[in-house]
């Protein structure tokens, strides 16, 4: 019997589904990252939620303080080895003087509001321990660009200024629609996921939720059917078949296998764990182009309708309302494999009429981390802005950049003549799919005062 409680703890604990921790522990000082000053302290704990959180305090402290909130969703249970990863890929942060914090969140798996959340009990916990600071600046990336956006409208007194990087700023409900559409696509020439002999699943749920497959083996079939690993012994079928995919959904083939993995087993947390197996996604109405035979592939492809419901569960957790009022400086590659460059324009969008944002670009064609070097120049332009009132420009954040680059000496690749095309360019619109924000300050309000959830935490 222990054993089978052990093992079924364990399943648990791998979902990222763990109850929360009953009491608080931390701050504790605690070993800091090969990566900072040797003269910095840290300090590590887990909330009372079971977030696990890293603080980084540098010896000559500026008296500001960076909250970060970090990407994914990670779909297994949080460790301290999280924050920890974080604090080491943003280290420039601290060597630029900033009381630097990170949580973990307090489980796996998607949930924008419940990242907002803990981001924003992290903020309060340094303040617990180190009093408040001179300014509190927010910095999202990747998944947390959207996490930090939602964060800067939840709590719009919390923070003075916020820094948005490689952001998937066009929220949950139109932000993964090109995923939904490899999804279904893939299948269409692939026919391995799943394969005729296996249990049959609407693609809109990734995976069935008992299914066992890993990402290797999600792999294995995306090999056998384009031969993407082997490029040297890929079949003319094979071929074409890859040809296909990244035509109609503009992913680059670096790309293909993370942009499957994500709709696959976190199209499943969604739908599954999140959503109790409710279907949030659509593409009836997408008119599917850019492969050798389009009518053919839009006579065959797998369509859906999203449940209403579960569309506004998932649209009132993560899209973002345009709500924000501080400065907003946000800073993406242009050839980001991940996150379309063109997030960027939708985020434009929803915030309308307001002047608080400025948006740069590189030419760089990463998502996890961008150069030490632009970090430093975008967040010393934010500083200056909000203690100012100057707004920077594109041009005066690539401007800065080369004295930030003697410091770290990792380059510099601004283009501020940059502007990305409409999010519509890029990304199959569903119908009336066009108009920004997603979701409405009113109709964000309507729902809250409906008792409107969203996702649980």
């Amino acid at each position: 019997m222990r054993a089978a409680l052990a093992g079924a703890l364990g399943v648990v604990l791998a979902l990222g589904l763990a109850s929360p921790a009953s009491a608080a522990t931390g701050p504790e000082v605690t070993a800091c990252p090969t990566a900072l000053p040797a003269d910095t302290t840290c300090y590590g704990g887990q909330d009372v939620n079971g977030a696990y959180y890293t603080i980084a305090m540098p010896k000559a402290w500026n008296g500001s303080l960076v909250v970060h909130s970090h990407g994914g969703p990670d779909l297994g249970a949080p460790t301290p080895a999280r924050t920890t990863d974080d604090l080491t890929r943003w280290s420039v942060m601290v060597r630029e003087g900033y009381l630097w914090a990170g949580s973990s969140y307090r489980r796996g798996g998607y949930g924008t509001r419940m990242a907002a959340a803990d981001t924003e009990n992290l903020r309060k916990l340094v303040i617990a321990k180190f009093g408040k600071p001179r300014k509190t600046f927010l910095h999202g990336q990747s998944w947390g660009g959207n996490v930090a956006a939602k964060t800067a409208e939840l709590y719009p007194f919390s923070y003075d200024a916020v820094l948005l990087t490689s952001g998937v700023l066009a929220g949950g409900s139109r932000g993964y629609d090109y995923r939904v559409d490899l999804r279904v696509v893939y299948q269409y020439y692939c026919g391995n996921h799943p394969r005729p002999t296996e249990p049959q699943y609407p693609l809109w749920q990734g995976l069935r939720p008992d299914s066992t497959m890993t990402s290797a083996g999600l792999r294995a079939r995306l090999d056998e059917c384009t031969g993407l690993t082997t490029p040297a012994t890929r079949t003319p079928a094979q071929q074409r078949n890859l040809d296909d995919i990244l035509g109609v959904t503009h992913i680059v083939e670096s790309a293909l296998a993370s942009h499957l993995n994500f709709a696959t087993f976190t199209f499943r947390d969604i739908v599954h764990n999140r959503l109790g197996d409710r279907n949030p996604f659509s593409n009836k109405g997408v008119r599917y182009s850019g492969s050798h035979d389009d009518a053919a592939l839009n006579a065959g492809v797998e369509r859906f309708s999203a449940d209403p419901s579960a569309a506004r569960d998932l649209s009132y957790d993560s899209d973002i309302t345009g709500t924000v009022n501080v400065p907003v400086l946000t800073m993406h590659a242009i050839g980001d494999p991940t996150a379309f460059v063109e997030h960027e324009a939708a985020y434009r969008a929803s915030l309308g009429w307001r002047q608080n944002l400025v948006q740069t670009f590189t030419t760089e064609t990463e998502h996890s981390a961008l150069s030490d070097s632009e970090y430093a120049s975008a967040l010393k332009a934010l500083a200056t802005w909000e203690r100012t009132g100057r707004k920077p420009t594109p041009a005066s954040v690539a401007a800065a950049c080369p004295a930030n680059d003697a410091k770290y000496g990792k380059g510099c690749f601004f283009n501020p003549t940059y502007t990305p095309k409409s999010y519509a360019s890029r990304v199959n619109a569903r119908p009336g799919g066009t108009h920004w924000p997603a979701l409405t300050p009113l109709q964000s309000l309507l729902w809250e005062w409906q008792g409107v959830k969203g996702i649980a935490p």
